[in-house]
Formats: structure tokens, C-alpha cells, sequence
């Protein structure tokens, strides 16, 4: 028998514990986490988990067989750990609901990433638009970016290309990128005409991604676009949750402003994946460049968040904020996060809504469960838990959120303020979105960001004289506040991480 999971972590047990704390912790994650008690699928994936445990460590024989097990491995490796922040430790007694935000910081341990320094191994879909717009400039720039792309590749690595417009044509089949010359010459045939069709570009790079997937390898496929497609975005979604389980992440990139970023954030956010405005030809090797290098510096892949509050909590909302910041479906059993990189931590902020609490104590707030496929160690599956509590008191003295919480939230704002000012014209509020879109400009001059700055206020006279914002300005608020979320000096590797490791 191998020991591949912390099973005494996974129920909030010591290795010393006896049948009876077994028992007991057993019952207490039911009451928490069993569907009967909690609505949350989250929930829900989280208590199989705990059963899983459960049958084996409940029963005597198995247990002894698993504890022989970890003394002959030495125990489960600590391949990454988790730190949890919430911004209050101590809540009032209210009458009414409470905001508490949450900083999971995921850390990969430098001992166990070593090895993903020499790169990890690629599984790559580049599926291109070549409709008619992208003639000229943009495909140059494309075919330029793709020929580094190829440059840069490893020989064991495997590549596909697909171009499409109103159909896909696959460009090169999947192959092991050794005879470089020969596929740089076809991806110069490329020529654009017809329109966008996105399903059908990536339809075809999800078959070709399928031939080769493997889960020692990172399977992504990149999506190039200058367009808007018409009458398939459902068919995409559903396609990018269903590659999604079976571990195949999609990036976004849209050139110029006739994209659409809703669509193309939905996309990448249901596989772990991220979306990118480029608004330059010149920049398109630049960003595409740079994915594929943090691509191949993943430790860590199918990276994926569980988040079970208890059930008297709601889970409002998610947003990773580095490396790549990116809203997060949160309603999701399990968010996916992508890759987690040899030499960098993921941070994601969670905003919950507490109900009013009429009495003191300690309470359970939520139950955290991080998964992902440790490449350079060859395992499936790995798991972190953390459980977080936090005291409700009667009176509690003003107390300032951890500084890390600070700097994430201040930058959140931004970003979220020009979504409220895009929200406010839909619903036809003219004056709210002006509003929004002024004070905006006012924070970001605060902030020192002029540029973005003297674009809120010119959206802001646009919106009030033609109650719309133009493509560019909307996505260069959009990117643009996005891109602010970058590190923060509170959010350095803490020593001692607050998690259960596997």
C-alpha cells in the first residue's frame, strides 16, 4: 500500500489520535460538510474526501496498513502548503450580516520544486484566428511570435497549430518540436480570409490536445482572436467546462477592441486559464511569449480551489490576484487555478457574507481544499486542507486588516469601480456611470496611474454625451485596473504556513 493522501489531515486528526477522535472528528466534518447539512457542492465534493478518509483510518487493519505505509516513505512531502488571512480575527455580536474577506496564499515548497526549473513538459494547442481582419500586420505579428514560440520549445515537447476563420484548419498535427525549420515554413502559409467562427478553432484544438494528453505534462491550448463569434459562445463555454474535467486549461488573448472580453474571461476562467488584452500587433509575440514561458514553469498543474463555507455563509465572490489576475467562478465545487509556478505563489482573495451572529465564541467559518498533479514528482492528486475559525465577541476594539488584505482590496477597488460604471449603463444609469467612472479617475491620479487616469475621464464625457463607452476605452479600463493587481510587499512567503499538508 502507498500513502498517496494525508488522511490525518484530512480529518483534522493527529497520527496519535485514537478510534474515538477518529469518531469524533468524523461526526463533526458530517455536520459540517454531509449535503444534508450543507447546500454548498463545495461542500459536498469536499465530504467524500472525508469519508474516503474515514474508511481508512476507521477501520484497524487499514489503518495499520496505511501508517506502515507513510514509516516507509518517510511520510507525505510537503510539495506545497497554504497560508490563510482572513481581514478581522475577532467579529461582533450584529444584529446584521458582516463582509469577511480572506487572503489563501498557495506556496510551492522550493525543495520539492527544484526539478521544474529545467521546465515542465508541454502539451500545447496554439489555435489562431486568421479571419479576414487579422489580415495585414496582426498575422504577421502572429506568425513572427509563433516561429520564437517554436525557437524557444524543448524537443520532447509536443505542439499543435490550428488556424480558423468560418472553419479549422489544422496547420500541424501534434508533434514533438524537433524539426523546427520544417514547421516554422508552414506556419508561414498561413493566410487569412472568411469570419470568426471560434468553436470551430477550438473544437479542432480540443481534438488534437486529446491525441497527446498526458498527465505528466501540462495540456493547454491558447486561443488568438480579433474578433467577435456569432451564435457558438454557449457551445464554447460547455466545451471549456467539459475539457476543463478532464484537465486541459484554455488562455485567451484579444487583439485590438472588437473582441469580446466578457465571453473570452468566462472562457478562461472556467478551465484555470487567464484572458489578455493586447492592443498592439507589436505586442503579440511579447504576451504570447511570456504564456508559454510561465506554461513551462509550472510545478504544479490542474491546480483546483474547493471552498466550503459553513452553511450559514455565502461566498460571494473570488479573484486571483497574481501571478495572472483573473476573476474566478466561485460558485464552482472546485475553481480552477491552473498552474502553480516553481518559483511563485498564487494568491486568491474570497469575499464572504457572515449572517448576524447573536452570541460569542469561536465559530467555524470555512473549510479550504487545494488539489493539483505535482509534475516533477510524478503524483496525482496532491492534497492541502485548511479550516478556518475566527472569534465572534460581543465588543471588539477597531482592528486594521493584515496589510496584505489592504493592498489587494485597494487595487480590487479599482477594478471593480469600472465594472460597477460598465454595470450602471446596462441598467441605463447615466448619471451613476459617470459617477463611478470620475471617482475612478480621481483614485487612479491618487494612485499615481495618470494615464488610466485621463481614460476614465474621457470614457466619463463619452458616456454623458452618448451613454456608451467606446471598445478601446472600456478594455483599457478593464486591463488596465486588472494589471495593478500585481504583488504586494505584505505578501511575502510567510515561514509557517496555517495549513494541513499532504
Amino acid at each position: 500500500m502507498k500513502a498517496t493522501r494525508d488522511y490525518y489531515a484530512i480529518l483534522g486528526v493527529t497520527p496519535e489520535a485514537d478510534i474515538e477522535a477518529i469518531k469524533a472528528a468524523y461526526r463533526q466534518a458530517a455536520r459540517r460538510l454531509h449535503p444534508d447539512a450543507n447546500p454548498n457542492p463545495a461542500a459536498a465534493l469536499q465530504f467524500r474526501d472525508v469519508t474516503e478518509a474515514y474508511e481508512v483510518l476507521g477501520n484497524e487493519q487499514t489503518r495499520a496498513e496505511y501508517d506502515r505505509a507513510l514509516r516507509q516513505q518517510g511520510g507525505v512531502p510537503t510539495y506545497f502548503g497554504t497560508y490563510v488571512t482572513p481581514s478581522r480575527r475577532v467579529l461582533r455580536v450584529l444584529d446584521e450580516p458582516q463582509v469577511l474577506y480572506v487572503l489563501v496564499e498557495i506556496i510551492p515548497d522550493p525543495r520539492y520544486a527544484i526539478r521544474a526549473e529545467e521546465g515542465a513538459p508541454l502539451n500545447l494547442a496554439l489555435v489562431v484566428d486568421r479571419s479576414t481582419s487579422m489580415k495585414g500586420m496582426r498575422l504577421d505579428r502572429v506568425k513572427q511570435a509563433v516561429h520564437r514560440i517554436i525557437d524557444t520549445m524543448r524537443p520532447d515537447d509536443i505542439l499543435t497549430l490550428i488556424s480558423f476563420s468560418d472553419r479549422a484548419e489544422v496547420v500541424f498535427e501534434p508533434t514533438a518540436v524537433q524539426e523546427k525549420s520544417a514547421l516554422k515554413a508552414l506556419v508561414s502559409m498561413m493566410q487569412a480570409s472568411g469570419g470568426t467562427e471560434i468553436f470551430q478553432g477550438m473544437q479542432e484544438g480540443v481534438r488534437q490536445l486529446r491525441r497527446t494528453f498526458d498527465r505528466k505534462r501540462v495540456n493547454h491550448l491558447i486561443l488568438l482572436t480579433d474578433g467577435q463569434t456569432y451564435g457558438d459562445e454557449e457551445k464554447c463555454l460547455r466545451l471549456a467546462h467539459e475539457i476543463s474535467l478532464e484537465g486541459i486549461a484554455i488562455s485567451a488573448m484579444g487583439i485590438g477592441e472588437e473582441w469580446n472580453d466578457a465571453f473570452l474571461d468566462d472562457l478562461a476562467s472556467r478551465t484555470g486559464g487567464t484572458s489578455t488584452y493586447i492592443n498592439s500587433p507589436a505586442v503579440i509575440e511579447q504576451f504570447l511569449n511570456k504564456q508559454v514561458r510561465s506554461l513551462g514553469d509550472a510545478f504544479v498543474e490542474r491546480l483546483q480551489l474547493s471552498v466550503a463555507p459553513d452553511a450559514d455563509i455565502v461566498l460571494e465572490d473570488a479573484f486571483k490576484i497574481t501571478p495572472s489576475a483573473q476573476p474566478l467562478p466561485a460558485k464552482l465545487p472546485g475553481i480552477p487555478l491552473g498552474s502553480l509556478e516553481s518559483n511563485q505563489s498564487i494568491h486568491v482573495i474570497l469575499q464572504l457574507q457572515v449572517p448576524p451572529l447573536s452570541e460569542g465564541g469561536f465559530r467555524t467559518v470555512l473549510r479550504l481544499d487545494v488539489t493539483g498533479d505535482v509534475l516533477s514528482a510524478d503524483v496525482v492528486g496532491y492534497k492541502v486542507v485548511s479550516d478556518l475559525s475566527i472569534e465572534v465577541a460581543q465588543t471588539a476594539e477597531q482592528e486594521s486588516p493584515p496589510i496584505a488584505i489592504l493592498e489587494a482590496l485597494g487595487k480590487l477597488t479599482l477594478y471593480r469601480m469600472q465594472a460597477k460604471a460598465q454595470e450602471a449603463i446596462l441598467r441605463g444609469d447615466i448619471f451613476q456611470a459617470t459617477r463611478q467612472l470620475e471617482n475612478l479617475a480621481t483614485r487612479l491620479f491618487e494612485n499615481g496611474q495618470e494615464a488610466l487616469a485621463h481614460a476614465a475621464l474621457a470614457e466619463a464625457r463619452r458616456v454623458a454625451r452618448t451613454t456608451m463607452l467606446s471598445e478601446e476605452g472600456q478594455k483599457k479600463l478593464k486591463y488596465g485596473t486588472r494589471a495593478l493587481l500585481l504583488p504586494a510587499p505584505g505578501m511575502d512567503v510567510p515561514e509557517q504556513s496555517s495549513s494541513s499538508q499532504e
